[in-house]
């Protein structure tokens, strides 16, 4: 599960079960990226809000499905095996095409992103490697390429923000030794 204690469902009490059993709505399993927070109940609520707000607010403008791309490959970047797996699956549901799917999983391996995906969403990726890989690099440039592209500031800041959440749940998960299991 991880290196610290996670609380499960059967042990849960107070907040932490009100917040579990909205999670789990007809007995389904609580993530392992989840029940890591269950000592302090608050950094879940603060997880969860983030996590929704970042990839499933209807005010989003962004394709579902490229927002997991975009996610799943920062977990790529930096390792994270949970998180790749987790949301590689929210990629092929959402993305509704099993072809497309293949597609962007070998692009993925092979690191040829320009072969599946078009030049706006080539430069996506690009800013997400830079924000990822360098944070103390990225420039108004970096902005300026996004707009270039044919991305306008709100889907900037919705890009911005699926990688900020990523980098947060891949470190939560790859420093807490959060595992599949």
């Amino acid at each position: 599960m991880s290196w610290i204690e996670s609380i499960p469902y059967e042990k849960a009490v107070g907040k932490l079960k009100a917040i579990y059993d909205r999670l789990s709505g007809g007995g389904k399993p609580i993530d392992h990226v989840l029940t890591v927070h269950g000592l302090r109940p608050h950094t879940l609520e603060g997880h969860l809000s983030l996590y929704r707000s970042v990839l499933h607010h209807s005010s989003n403008t962004l394709s579902p499905w490229l927002l997991e791309a975009i996610g799943t490959y920062v977990s790529i970047l930096n390792g994270c095996e949970y998180c790749k797996v987790h949301h590689l699956r929210g990629v092929k549901n959402k993305l509704d095409d099993d072809l497309k799917f293949r597609e962007i999983l070998t692009a993925f391996q092979n690191r040829t992103l320009e072969i599946v995906f078009d030049n706006r969403e080539v430069a996506a990726f690009d800013y997400a490697r830079k924000l990822t890989e360098t944070p103390a690099f990225i420039q108004p440039t970096d902005i300026s390429n996004l707009r270039k592209s044919g991305w306008d500031d709100g889907e900037i800041l919705e890009i911005n923000q699926v990688v900020a959440y990523f980098n947060y749940a891949n470190r939560t998960v790859l420093g807490l030794g959060v595992c599949l299991e």
